[in-house]
């Protein structure tokens, strides 16, 4: 029986061996790690993320254990049969350039592959597509080895003109490109070239040390499409993944079955088959009611019913997606920085984690540097209730009895009822709050304040999914020029600390720019950030094998189906 000393030696001696390919970012790691700046967990990340994961041998997992590989998830049933799941009806056309939708998305990675592979439980990047990558010294160009023999269903081999096509598509900005919120900045159009046919360059327009998650199953349009590919998606759910298209009836359902031109492992489930239904209590009675094996995207408010069933297990990983409630900077009593403070103090979030979520969430310090981020600094203090301290700041801002203001939000998830514990708690310091609470298609469309209400209206409260890096929400939400920063925060220091943050090659560097950054955010509050959910799947459980990540996607290609 193999000791923690033996792990701990085995592991020295891989990173000893590592160095002589590591290049000087992976020896700047490792030698961080060995000084203890840097935590095991923090240092695979890392190296994950740099391509070195051959490097090290592809031996070592993130707790630090010899062994092989970890493998998809396998199966403890028998192969075959057919997997059915309950899922939410599409919100439009389901296309891996234009998706936003979690239930859209979900659909798409059915077939679809990506380059990498943004692991679901460690935020660690595994080869897919892609064989190994790296980056030149400055980090604005990286290169991608290709996977050889890889087919896409119709029969076309996949090469790196495809990727290429695939990824100046997505950057093109008269595609209507859902992907250009994660590229814009990063990638431009016809900055991708096929250097043979095995390996792709991507030429960046600054450098960014966590390119690879721009183009991993975390980028969930960057599903990879043969160069000539053209007209409906939806009538071949074209890609190179283990199950291929049988049907797609819009607000239907779909179905997918084994693809038994596979490069890799064959498919267990003969079928996959998906319902679509139009909330999640329609979805939880199709689960009971033995119609449906699995259901994604389970929240615990109204899903009460299976979390303590015997009949169901509830699987579930930590994530980055979250909900950001901003404040208009430019107008209102929202000018002055001591309000916004004062409101983000009012709010108790030990009490939303464990009254929203059932404890199946961790506390928000109102910035974007989720727990499970390799590059969050978790030394900064955690903002904490302090009415006390909230009334004080309102008086010397010039609003001692408080003041009204409308809060407008989507319906969605645990959100209006967010709303409803942020109302509450703005009572105690003489902030009265009226809710507008609108269906989505209101609320990122032509609501109430003009082209959408999220971006336009005084206070608000918006949903935000998960992403392995912190890099989007640094960038869209926040940044003086950002897409969607419907908090109208301007602050060049900001801008200048983000744009270091995004350049950074090495994870210490990204650490001390996280505190620096953290710490101006709570200066400044902009936006309140009062908790990251955990990303929950619920199964029969009978059902073994369903691989997942906080982004959404189901892989059912491992699952089967129990007696």
């Amino acid at each position: 029986m193999k000791t923690s000393t033996d792990h701990d030696q085995a592991f020295d001696r891989a990173l000893d061996v590592s160095r002589a390919s590591a290049g000087e970012l992976g020896n700047h790691a490792i030698d961080e790690f060995k000084a203890g700046r840097l935590t095991r967990r923090e240092l695979l990340r890392h190296a994950s993320m740099l391509g070195l994961a051959l490097a090290l041998g592809g031996v070592i997992d993130l707790d630090g254990v010899i062994g092989t590989p970890r493998a998809r998830a396998q199966g403890a049933g028998k192969p075959g049969g057919t997997i059915r799941v309950a899922h939410l009806t599409p919100a439009g056309a389901v296309d891996p350039l234009t998706v936003t939708d979690a239930a859209g998305l979900a659909l798409i990675n059915q077939t679809g592959e990506f380059l990498i592979d943004d692991d679901g439980e460690k935020l660690t990047l595994r080869p897919a597509l892609a064989l190994s990558w790296k980056s030149n010294d400055k980090g604005d160009v990286w290169t991608f080895k290709l996977r050889d023999n890889v087919r896409f269903h119709d029969g076309q081999k996949m090469t790196a003109k495809d990727v290429a096509a695939t990824f100046n598509r997505l950057a093109d900005p008269g595609s209507g490109s859902a992907a250009l919120s994660v590229l814009k900045g990063v990638l431009s159009k016809d900055s991708v070239k096929a250097i043979d046919a095995l390996t792709v360059e991507f030429h960046l327009d600054a450098p960014n040390g966590n390119f690879p998650f721009y183009v991993s199953s975390d980028n969930f349009n960057a599903v990879i499409l043969p160069a000539n590919f053209s007209g409906s998606y939806e009538k071949s759910f074209i890609g190179t993944g283990p199950l291929k298209f049988e049907r797609y009836t819009p607000k239907v359902g779909a179905s997918f079955v084994r693809n038994p031109d596979y490069w890799g492992e064959k498919a267990l489930p003969d079928r996959v088959t998906f319902a679509f239904y139009a909330d999640q209590q329609a979805q939880l009675l199709a689960l009971q009611g033995r119609q449906a094996d699995v259901m994604g995207d389970f929240t615990v408010q109204g899903g009460l019913s299976v979390l303590n069933n015997r009949e169901f297990k509830v699987l579930g990983v930590k994530s980055s997606a979250h909900r950001q409630m901003h404040m208009r900077n430019d107008m209102g009593p929202f000018k002055d920085k001591r309000v916004r403070q004062a409101l983000a103090l009012a709010i108790d979030r030990e009490i939303m984690v464990k009254g929203l979520f059932r404890g199946r969430a961790a506390l928000g310090n109102d910035s974007p540097f989720a727990p499970v981020f390799t590059s969050s600094d978790l030394s900064v203090p955690q903002r904490k209730i302090d009415v006390a301290k909230a009334k004080q700041l309102l008086a010397q801002a010039g609003v001692p009895n408080g003041f009204e203001i409308t809060l407008t939000t989507e319906k969605y998830m645990e959100i209006p009822d967010l709303a409803v514990v942020i109302q509450n708690a703005a009572k105690a310091i003489g902030v009265k709050i009226s809710l507008k609470v609108e269906s989505q298609e209101l609320y990122y469309g032509a609501g109430t304040f003009g082209k959408s209400d999220w971006l336009d209206s005084p206070l608000g409260i918006t949903d935000y999914g998960h992403r392995g890096v912190p890099n989007v929400f640094l960038n869209a939400p926040l940044e003086s020029g950002g897409t969607w920063n419907a908090a109208h925060f301007k602050n060049p220091q900001y801008d200048k600390l983000v744009a270091e943050f995004v350049a950074a090659l090495d994870v210490a560097s990204q650490k001390k720019l996280s505190a620096q950054i953290q710490n101006l955010l709570l200066d400044e509050t902009p936006v309140v950030i009062p908790y990251f959910y955990d990303y929950l799947v619920v199964t029969r459980a009978n059902v073994a094998g369903v691989r997942f990540n906080a982004n959404s996607q189901l892989y059912l290609d491992r699952a089967t189906l129990g007696g």
